[in-house]
């Protein structure tokens, strides 16, 4: 036990270590620039599609639970409209999504990163006198903490679509019962909760890879485990805050 709590320590110190030289100025402001918007679209932008897809259908699929195995006679006919909107907007938007992200995103980062050290061109940045953690990090980390916020946006809106698709296509529940469920007791502090939540959660998911990758060790295979390792601990650290990050918030 004490020698996990120790190396958790030591782990969580080097990830400081690194995130204080990456959260430097950076040297060449239009050099800076260039790699922010490149890792903006590669980390972002390539991720819209997926992001709709499954927001699509976890929406359709939410709107049919609460329809047939929840709303009863007893119940009014917006309830199935009404919880579709909060499960998207309050968790599926923000945090599922987020974990999604991690799986695609945090092993994209963790595997570019870690076969640089392991190619030795960290070494060759570094011997050149170029900060590589600002060089290589701090791009990806903003780039992804700029684009979350419309990846949750969309995914609230395309999961809302896939619950009109249940309405139109699947004739599950009418449609105007759904837009009434939709707009009912709207609270616009749950979008910006869910904005908020996504901004921590873009963090862990650039910053817990990236460092991953930066400390590897050995050759191709450890690229691999650096890469899984990263997955893993994004998404614990993600489901972790989430609990925290809900009670404040609320």
């Amino acid at each position: 036990m004490i020698k996990l709590l120790h190396n958790w320590l030591t782990t969580f110190g080097r990830f400081l270590m690194l995130m204080g030289r990456t959260f430097a100025v950076p040297e060449r402001f239009r050099m800076f620039w260039k790699q922010y918007v490149k890792e903006m679209a590669q980390l972002g932008v390539n991720s819209v599609g997926i992001v709709l897809l499954i927001s699509f259908f976890i929406g359709a699929v939410i709107c049919i639970q609460m329809k047939l195995n929840i709303q009863s006679p007893w119940m009014p006919r917006w309830v199935s409209g009404y919880t579709t909107r909060e499960i998207m907007l309050l968790e599926f938007s923000s945090s599922i999504m987020c974990l999604i992200l991690a799986g695609k995103v945090g092993s994209n980062i963790a595997s570019e990163i870690g076969t640089m050290r392991v190619t030795q061109q960290i070494d060759a940045l570094e011997i050149m006198g170029v900060n590589s953690a600002c060089y290589l990090i701090l791009p990806k980390i903003l780039g992804m903490i700029t684009i979350m916020p419309l990846l949750v946006i969309f995914s609230s809106a395309m999961g809302i679509v896939g619950a009109y698709g249940t309405a139109y296509i699947g004739h599950i529940i009418v449609p105007d019962d759904l837009t009434l469920g939709i707009q009912h007791a709207f609270v616009p502090w749950f979008v910006w909760m869910s904005i908020i939540k996504s901004l921590f959660f873009a963090f862990i998911i650039s910053a817990v890879p990236s460092y991953f990758g930066y400390t590897v060790e050995g050759g191709s295979v450890n690229v691999g485990k650096a890469s899984t390792d990263a997955v893993v601990t994004s998404s614990v650290l993600i489901l972790c805050s989430d609990v925290f990050l809900t009670q404040l918030l609320s």
